[in-house]
């Protein structure tokens, strides 16, 4: 892990035990990648629930919740299979906020509509439901480390935000959301 992304995960942690929020994670393509870099930090027992890796679309649709319908019509690879992830682990662990990966990390498995390196990370929270899509560049492992750096950006972006609209709102306290 490079010394970014130990940041990365060291802030996220930081934040959102100030909030007393927790996370949990979905991830498909990158394989546990990203629970890995968050559980990295002491005491991030604190904050992370833990997540799931669901790589098969089996997994998606049963550990997740993920609907046949949407994988039918969207593909694994969809910003709406990612907000199905993000949905489905926040919800099967009872975290404040839960991020989703999936993609096509490659060297193989794309297609002419969804290429190497394609992906989707999903954010879901109170008063948040996003997803981002990226065209990722990399190698494999490259690919992987982007779409993990991405998520905890993502985490890190809304928490920010979060505490900027509590800063700048009159009468506004630090309430648990879980």
């Amino acid at each position: 892990m490079s010394n970014e992304t130990y940041y990365l995960s060291e802030r996220v942690g930081h934040m959102l035990r100030a909030e007393r929020l927790t996370l949990a994670v979905a991830e498909s393509c990158t394989g546990g990648l990203l629970g890995g870099l968050l559980t990295e930090v002491p005491g991030s027992s604190e904050y992370f629930l833990g997540g799931v890796i669901a790589y098969a679309d089996e997994i998606k649709q049963h550990l997740l919740g993920v609907s046949p319908e949407t994988l039918a019509a969207h593909g694994a690879v969809s910003a709406e299979v990612a907000l199905e992830m993000a949905r489905g682990v926040r919800s099967a662990t009872g975290a404040s906020l839960a991020v989703s990966i999936t993609g096509v990390a490659g060297p193989g498995g794309g297609t002419p509509d969804k290429s190497v390196g394609l992906t989707y990370v999903g954010l879901v929270g109170p008063a948040v439901e996003q997803v981002e899509r990226r065209v990722w560049q990399g190698d494999r492992p490259g690919n992987r480390e982007a779409s993990a750096e991405l998520a905890l950006r993502m985490v890190l972006t809304y928490l920010a935000e979060r505490e900027l609209t509590r800063a700048v709102t009159p009468g506004s306290g630090s309430e648990d959301i879980s």
